[in-house]
């Protein structure tokens, strides 16, 4: 138990002094906002142990309130570990003033005894819409961007000014295989509540694929209106053909949540006087083109398809081996493009090489110019006969798309010995079709031998011999001795006393354990149920008496009966009364616990 309670100590103290060196010091505030809205600005300490906040100089917003100190705790012990998370956070609320985009800088604290800066934020100042006038800064944003810019109206209808998707490539005009962004956006000044059954168009003459992102919404002045908007696709395409090629506009299904008023008085008394309805509304985008050009002439001759911006770097495993030895030869390929469409390398291996189809393993993460990352190829080969053999350098053009030319690389020239090996090296080794997964043959296949092995004579039979009979006598005595074994283990099932004797002690110590469990959790009801229903149910079970019909007269009367010494019932006695009345006792709980604890497991072993 000793070892118990200084374990959970340690986690504490761990836990703790994780946390201390695990301080944060951050500021936050809306990315943007408009003019003559309020918003807060908010600085947070996750530690309790802190002074001297200071805030920078706020120059550029009108601060009408704070700063508001308000703080927080929290402590989890989760599968023994402690999570302790403390904070402060420090609030203001402003003004915004002027239109542009303004820099607050940091704010600065001591921290558990050392002086810590925050994080600067940006903030942009949006104009107010040009149909709001002053009216528009009579509303309290606060940074929300869910429904800053929502407009209430008790008009059903949904223009398209109210809520638009907007279709926009970050270039029109693009090379065959160059990668370009497509992203598909939501503009809405009203409560767009879904957006579903999206039919895109298929791409036809490209290839695509989806860069996976999350929904923020953020407020923006587009055309000068303010809106909530979100990136809700992109897609990274790769044209296969060249001309004019269009992408087909896409559709939308939306819902939106509008504010009407209720006729009836008495629906509108409990209402709150108005009421929403959802109101659908088919989204489209336009059509979009894409001017592709061919790859200007004068290709180099290795040039397969590549079109980016990429490096080529090789290695080999080993430059002097034995006949019949593996090499392997990697080539890495790494940069950013059509990565997932290139084609491998041509490498003129000696003739006398075994080659084997290459491995091939993409690692790449996908950005607006393409997929950024790495192509590693590796050709296994093994050498069939001595001598000095040479794998010459390897060429990789590309078209590099910003300096709008043709690019080529070359790697390193790798010189082989090879050994004479062990065996006939010379001996022909026939080809076989699938190679993927062959390491070393000179290790895995090995010759024939030539020794001739004398033959057994033409009488000799198994029938009859020792081991034939032995065939038949183990089995028959594995059986006999499983019978017997089953035939006694069901014998001692039958006897129920036995049987609950026996399991005595695993059910008490299963249910110490699980008191031990409680008693680090600091759960103090259910760890002295639990440590009674331990003791109680151990005598239950040695002497065969139901729990129910247990009490301290007939336990005492009958552990005399089974020859338990008069100390040790006054033991069991006393430490039924300590879990009894320690639960009640005032002072150290903890301690008191550990002391019903210590004393369950002394009286159950000695028992």
């Amino acid at each position: 138990m000793r070892n118990i309670v200084i374990l959970l100590f340690s986690l504490l103290t761990t836990g703790y002094m994780l946390a201390a060196d695990n301080i944060q010091f951050t500021a936050s505030a809306p990315d943007a906002v408009v003019l003559g809205d309020q918003f807060r600005l908010t600085y947070t300490i996750t530690t309790h142990k802190v002074k001297d906040f200071r805030a920078p100089g706020i120059k550029d917003f009108e601060v009408l309130m704070g700063p508001m100190r308000s703080q927080r705790s929290n402590t989890e012990i989760i599968n023994g570990t402690v999570k302790s998370t403390n904070s402060i956070t420090f609030t203001y609320t402003l003004l915004a003033t002027g239109e542009g985009t303004f820099d607050i800088p940091g704010a600065t604290i001591v921290a558990d005894g050392k002086p810590m800066t925050s994080n600067s934020v940006k903030v942009k100042v949006l104009p107010q819409d040009k149909d709001a006038g002053n009216n528009a800064g009579g509303n309290n944003r606060s940074g929300n961007t869910g429904s800053s810019a929502a407009s209430r109206s008790t008009d059903n209808s949904i223009s398209d000014q109210d809520l638009f998707i907007t279709v926009t490539a970050n270039k029109v005009n693009v090379y065959k295989q160059e990668a370009f962004l497509l992203t598909y956006k939501i503009y809405t000044s009203v409560d767009l509540c879904q957006l579903e059954n999206a039919k895109l168009p298929d791409f036809t003459g490209f290839h695509s694929q989806e860069v996976e992102r999350e929904i923020k919404w953020t407020l923006e002045n587009y055309r000068g209106k303010n809106y909530n908007t979100t990136v809700y696709r992109q897609f990274v395409l790769f044209p296969q053909q060249t001309g004019e090629l269009k992408i087909e506009p896409a559709r939308f299904d939306a819902s939106v949540a509008r504010m009407v008023r209720n006729v009836d008085p008495f629906e509108a008394f409990f209402n709150g006087g108005s009421n929403y309805v959802m109101v659908k509304k088919t989204l489209t985008t336009p059509a979009l083109t894409i001017n592709v050009g061919a790859l200007p002439s004068g290709k180099p001759s290795g040039f397969t398809g590549a079109v980016g911006q990429f490096n080529i770097t090789s290695s080999i495993s080993a430059q002097e081996v034995k006949t019949n030895d593996a090499i392997t030869l990697k080539l890495v390929i790494s940069g950013v493009g059509n990565l997932k469409l290139l084609s491998n390398p041509d490498v003129k291996f000696p003739d006398d090489f075994e080659v084997y189809d290459p491995k091939v393993e993409t690692n790449s993460v996908l950005t607006q110019d393409g997929l950024s990352g790495n192509r590693t190829i590796e050709y296994l080969v093994i050498p069939r006969h001595a001598g000095e053999y040479k794998i010459p350098a390897v060429s990789f053009s590309y078209f590099d798309t910003k300096a709008k030319e043709y690019k080529t690389l070359t790697t390193e020239e790798y010189t082989i010995r090879v050994n004479k090996g062990e065996g006939n090296s010379e001996q022909v080794i026939a080809n076989f079709t699938n190679k993927e997964n062959l390491r070393a043959l000179g290790e895995d296949i090995r010759f024939i031998k030539l020794n001739h092995v004398k033959p057994e004579p033409r009488d000799t039979f198994f029938v009859g011999t020792l081991s034939y009979y032995l065939w038949y006598v183990i089995p028959t005595l594995l059986f006999v001795a499983f019978v017997i074994g089953y035939r006694k283990r069901a014998s001692e099932n039958a006897n129920v006393v036995k049987v609950k004797t026996k399991k005595a002690n695993k059910i008490a110590l299963k249910r110490l354990k699980l008191a031990a469990k409680l008693l680090s959790e600091d759960k103090k009801d259910a760890f002295y149920d639990e440590a009674l229903r331990a003791q109680w149910g151990y005598i239950g079970d040695k002497l065969n008496i139901p729990v129910s019909e247990l009490n301290k007269d007939n336990v005492q009367q009958e552990l005399q009966k089974a020859g338990v010494s008069e100390e040790l019932i006054g033991e069991f006695i006393t430490t039924l009364n300590e879990c009894e009345f320690a639960r009640y006792a005032p002072g150290d709980q903890h301690q008191a616990m550990d002391k019903v604890y210590q004393a369950a497991v002394s009286v159950i072993s000695n028992m």
